[in-house]
């Protein structure tokens, strides 16, 4: 009994070893470059998180101070051609997603995303979404020569917080491996006092637009060209 006894207090000890070498051994992966078969890459280890391979939880998140994102385009693109200005009721849609450290996209309704809404619910009380879509209508007019649409900006914010991947048996060598990571994506409209912004965008035509106005039923005309 005592040797059996023995045998398990220094498989959970080997756990607890890999747990702490393995948060030192994966930063300082980060810091300096590795060769493959010394640990997994970021995006392995976030890839077996998607997939559930690796046991995966979203530590200690930071929601960073809101701020406007930048202007996009919305809607289709009005021309006038005319010699009046030309005024329109144009609707306009907007998706705006989220992305990680690395630039990759996170997919709404995926695993990475419900582990990152979990912590966030977890410690803020509030739901986290990787994705935000609105939709509208908004009249514009446009000058004479010139061409209008509408843009808007999303109110952003990131998340930040460290990764904790856990395998039923060693991978790489460990049981536990951690990286940091910070999301940024959509904020609820009003979040630290920033709203979202639609606007109307204009500029003059180019020569070839002018060009293109003298002939066919362009001509004399305001026309829409999908974006």
């Amino acid at each position: 009994m005592a040797k059996r006894k023995n045998s398990r207090v220094i498989r959970r000890g080997s756990r607890l070893m890999a747990l702490s070498t393995a948060s030192l051994g994966l930063l300082a992966a980060m810091a300096v470059p590795a060769a493959a078969e010394d640990g997994p890459t970021r995006e392995q280890l976030i890839a077996d998180c998607a997939s559930g391979e690796g046991k995966c939880s979203f530590n200690e998140p930071t929601l960073g101070t809101a701020y406007l994102g930048d202007f996009h385009q919305v809607s289709d693109s009005l021309y006038n051609c005319s010699t009046s200005d030309a005024t329109q009721s144009m609707g306009w849609s907007d998706t705006v997603g989220s992305t990680d450290s690395a630039g990759v996209s996170v997919t709404a309704g995926g695993k990475i995303a419900g582990l990152i809404d979990l912590s966030v619910t977890a410690t803020y009380s509030h739901t986290w979404s990787s994705s935000h879509t609105e939709n509208s209508s908004l009249t514009m007019t446009v000058k004479p020569g010139e061409v209008g649409w509408i843009s808007r900006a999303q109110v952003m914010q990131t998340v930040s917080g460290t990764w904790q991947t856990h395998y039923d048996s060693p991978k790489w060598g460990h049981y536990f491996w951690f990286v940091p990571d910070t999301v940024t994506g959509p904020a609820p409209n009003g979040t630290d006092g920033r709203s979202n912004a639609v606007t109307v965008k204009s500029r003059k035509m180019t020569a070839s637009e002018k060009a293109s106005c003298s002939s066919g039923v362009k001509k004399g005309r305001s026309f829409v060209v999908q974006h």
